[in-house]
């Protein structure tokens, strides 16, 4: 970020932090933007404001984010092979991808929209959550999205290798396969560590890396098409279960970019229009290879679609580079995801610490703004589930993730309906009705999801509730003995917009008048009495 002018160059401009009188600060207060806090003393005195600090992290931008958000989601069409055996053919998958984004993404990123911008601070839904029901279920729904995503990102690393050992064996062997994992892990948690600004940047190179040979196999596939093979399905070697499962895993997360939205910049901008855009490109990421390879290929055989199985599809549509370049694709995807998730998630729990739920361990930063205590935390978790087998994990994740989406979605109108106040820069243009009516199907689609997993899902699912349940209390009996240091007693977060409700800093341009641009959005809005003293800081020509 540019560094603003030096005040030799504005002589009679100067910055004075401060805080609305009316809401109690919970976090350490910000600083002005481009300059340290001035104290007491140096309101009174005609001193210039002391040097600048080192420039802050730049912020993310809506490109960014919009691949940020695709990888969190998506990362292309790999893993999407197994919607066509689960679904007994290529009919069912082409559907799923055609109806469940309008049933269950959609919707999802609308709320996203909504309550992203309306809290645009780094925690993202453990606030929406606390906000409409209190810090204890903020801290559940914080606790079960965490390993959600754990789980999730778990399975990356395994992807990645998989798709190597079609081509290199050697990679299916436990003696290589092992230390690959270790050693691919702690190189993507070290990129997560190196900067957001940089994940993001790579986010977007790999986005175009990752999709661009599916462009190539479609305009090849062309010729070759025959549209009835869209219409195959064998309801027969169909397993329902796996087919909900897939669909469900590849369009879920939109919502997890929303914990890092304090790194972004303009967040309740960006946050819809990011949003709105990925959802578009997720879905040519899914229908175009889709499309292209059930039509091109004979798919009577349709258990040969699993994992991995667009690089047979590439061969047999463009030969072996291409096959060769899907796999490449595969490993730069696999990367993108991990980096993606391991940021929603160190970025999580950052934003819990900061609103007093987890130790102040987990907001500390390293000298590229990254959450470094955090970061190892999620890698950690990442190393210990690596071991678990891919459908496993799919099942558990999807699990966790349903009970904080039902709580996410109870949140969403709670909010419109106790808190009609609150300050929204985005809301979906529909009333108290409309807006229960839009979180109907994906809430079907999540109870569908959970009655479909099998009683092992349901027992570690009970049991990780359980262990939230009693986390929780564990942790507010370290802060009330004072054995670990925090940052605030958690509180639930009042509305607030980052341009709005704590205003950073009050300008005054050559003896004209303050304006105090605050947009509160409380029930009761008392007018504020400030009054600060400037005579002597306004005379230093």
């Amino acid at each position: 970020m540019t560094p603003p002018a030096s005040t030799s160059q504005r002589p009679n401009r100067i910055s004075i932090p401060f805080v609305a009188p009316d809401r109690p600060t919970t976090r350490p207060l910000r600083r002005t933007k481009g300059m340290g806090e001035l104290s007491a003393a140096d309101h009174a005195s005609p001193r210039l404001p002391p040097p600048l600090p080192s420039p802050s992290p730049k912020k993310l931008s809506v490109l960014p984010l919009i691949a940020l958000i695709f990888y969190n989601v998506s990362g292309g069409p790999f893993g999407v092979e197994d919607s066509v055996s689960t679904g007994g053919g290529p009919l069912l998958s082409l559907l799923g991808f055609l109806i469940f984004p309008l049933l269950w993404s959609l919707p999802e990123a609308l709320v996203t929209a909504e309550l992203a911008a309306s809290f645009p601070e780094n925690g993202g839904y453990v606030l929406w959550i606390s906000s409409a029901f209190g810090p204890f279920w903020g801290f559940q729904e914080g606790f079960w999205k965490w390993i959600s995503g754990t789980m999730d990102n778990a399975l990356y690393p395994v992807l990645f290798l998989d798709y190597l050992s079609q081509s290199l064996p050697l990679f299916a062997r436990p003696a290589a396969r092992v230390p690959s994992l270790l050693a691919l892990t702690a190189a993507l948690t070290f990129l997560n560590y190196r900067g957001l600004h940089i994940v993001g940047l790579a986010a977007v190179a790999l986005t175009a890396f990752s999709l661009s040979p599916f462009v190539v196999m479609a305009l090849l596939a062309v010729p070759r098409i025959r549209p009835r093979r869209w219409l195959a399905v064998d309801l027969k070697k169909a397993n329902f279960r796996g087919y909900f499962n897939s669909m469900f895993w590849n369009l879920n997360y939109w919502d997890k970019a929303s914990t890092l939205a304090g790194e972004v910049d303009d967040p309740s901008r960006s946050f819809p229009r990011a949003l709105f855009g990925a959802v578009m490109l997720v879905m040519a990421s899914y229908l175009i290879p889709l499309l292209a390879g059930t039509g091109a290929l004979d798919t009577s055989t349709t258990g040969e679609w699993k994992d991995g199985y667009f690089a047979q599809v590439g061969m047999a549509i463009g030969g072996a580079w291409l096959s060769w370049w899907i796999q490449a694709a595969s490993a730069m995807s696999n990367m993108g995801l991990f980096e993606a998730e391991m940021s929603s998630d160190s970025f999580q729990l950052l934003g819990m610490s900061e609103l007093g739920m987890l130790p102040a361990i987990f907001s500390k930063r390293s000298k590229y703004g990254t959450p470094t205590t955090s970061i190892l935390c999620s890698a950690s978790g990442v190393l210990l589930l690596s071991s678990m087998s891919f459908q496993e994990i799919i099942e558990f994740l999807n699990f966790l993730y349903s009970l904080g989406m039902l709580l996410e979605f109870a949140a969403f109108i709670k909010l419109r309906v106790k808190k009609p106040e609150l300050h929204r820069p985005y809301r979906i243009p529909v009333g108290t009705g409309g807006a229960v009516a839009i979180c109907v199907p994906p809430t079907v689609l999540l109870v569908l999801v959970m009655c479909l997993a099998s009683m092992r899902t349901v027992a570690v699912s009970v049991s990780v509730m359980l262990v939230g349940f009693l986390l929780h209390p564990a942790i507010e009996q370290l802060r009330s003995r004072k054995w670990v240091a925090f940052l605030a007693t958690a509180e639930p977060p009042e509305s607030f917009s980052s341009a709005a409700l704590v205003q950073d800093q009050v300008t005054i341009d050559d003896d004209a008048s303050v304006s105090l641009l605050l947009d509160h959005s409380h029930a009761k809005k008392e007018p504020l009495d400030l009054a600060i003293s400037l005579d002597s800081a306004l005379k230093m020509e």
